[in-house]
């Protein structure tokens, strides 16, 4: 069912800061700030010859990453995202398997343009996994 890791995302409380980190002292190639609302988050992402860093920083007081940096004030490894041909197919087979899907359970339309759902972390190790779907 999954593809291949699609990015790690990155909590960060100064996405300007994470930016000049990653472009000034890493040599990365970070894109410009893309603010989502419908997430709560503003990203960018830092392109790696095999995969991405997604720096995601809050956008707004209700934004879950708020919540994430309210523990971990440094910020850290928020979740990883893999891609799946089918979102709704995968969804349907891990709820069946017992998995809780994040919200109403509904994909959203995500950073990339593609539909996303989210994987409760107590269900897969403490690890939050995002599912995207990229049609093969």
């Amino acid at each position: 069912m999954l593809g291949r890791l699609n990015h790690v995302a990155i909590a960060v409380p100064d996405l300007a800061a994470a930016m000049r980190l990653y472009r000034e002292t890493l040599g990365a190639d970070v894109s410009a700030p893309q603010a989502l609302p419908e997430h709560g988050v503003t990203v960018v992402f830092v392109d790696l010859p095999n995969t991405r860093i997604e720096l995601l920083e809050p956008l707004g007081a209700d934004s879950p990453i708020a919540g994430f940096l309210a523990r971990q004030p440094d910020g850290g490894i928020h979740h990883i995202c893999c891609e799946v041909e089918d979102i709704r197919a995968a969804r349907d087979r891990l709820v069946k398997d017992g998995a809780r899907v994040l919200g109403d359970g509904e994909p959203k339309i995500g950073a990339h343009g593609h539909p996303v759902v989210f994987l409760h972390p107590k269900d897969f190790c403490g690890t939050l996994i995002e599912l995207e779907e990229v049609p093969a």
